[in-house]
């Protein structure tokens, strides 16, 4: 299977390569787990190696994603500013319908439903981030909610996009955990206490990926100025 590459050395080695191209893969963490900069170094690396990209933002402003991005020494404003990389910023539309209401944010103010971000991607677009799903998946009924999901991985294979799909760990639990069953493959981001040392750590597993082997161990990963680091674990075996 052709794969493209996370950005991420330690992770394309657990995958054997990286993503499986034109699959959708599932993000899902706490905040502050990392799961935007898994996203940025993702894209990085495709724009690097001269695919199209484009990331869906609901949480971030393009200039929030840029200056994040250089901070961790990607620096995407060149193919962002050449086109070759599109950011959708969605955050503000958002913005705008909780500064409307006056009652605060309803969940049916921003009237996007999951396939309809389809209308955003441009002929051509490979690599594919939509940055948070939690957004749209509080607002309708759990049958609803697979039929949209199981449509935006079928539409995603159909465009030829290999796309992220991040979604914060509240949003993914109150939603049954339904989005992982419309996936080709999940990335869980968790941030725990370390018994043995006494502090909080950053972990990472991966509960599914197809047509990879994949180890049922958990990796300890940071944060560093130059972005993920993934500590590899010593021994485990491999599962289908």
């Amino acid at each position: 299977m052709e794969r493209v590459s996370t950005g991420i050395e330690e992770l394309d080695r657990k995958l054997i390569g990286g993503y499986p191209v034109n699959k959708a893969i599932l993000i899902t963490g706490v905040a502050g787990s990392g799961k935007t900069i898994f996203g940025i170094h993702f894209i990085y690396r495709s724009c690097v190696e001269g695919r199209k990209c484009l990331m869906i933002a609901t949480e971030e402003t393009p200039e929030d994603i840029l200056y994040q991005a250089q901070m961790l020494g990607h620096d995407l404003k060149p193919y962002y500013e050449s086109g070759q990389l599109t950011i959708e910023n969605i955050f503000e539309s958002r913005s705008e319908s909780i500064g409307q209401t006056r009652y605060g944010f309803k969940p049916e103010s921003l009237d996007i439903e999951l396939p309809n971000l389809m209308e955003f991607i441009r002929e051509g677009t490979e690599c594919l981030v939509i940055d948070n799903l939690g957004t749209f998946a509080l607002r309708v009924s759990k049958k609803k909610l697979r039929d949209q999901f199981d449509g935006l991985a079928y539409l995603v294979r159909k465009k030829g996009c290999t796309t992220l799909l991040i979604m914060d760990e509240s949003a993914y639990n109150l939603t049954h955990q339904l989005a992982e069953y419309s996936v080709y493959g999940s990335i869980r981001l968790l941030v725990k206490e370390n018994a043995y040392l006494g502090k909080m750590e950053r972990y990472l597993c991966i509960p599914k990926m197809r047509s990879t082997p994949i180890s049922p161990d958990m990796s300890i990963f940071e944060i560093a100025s130059e972005g993920i680091k993934i500590h590899e674990p010593d021994g485990g075996s491999f599962i289908e």
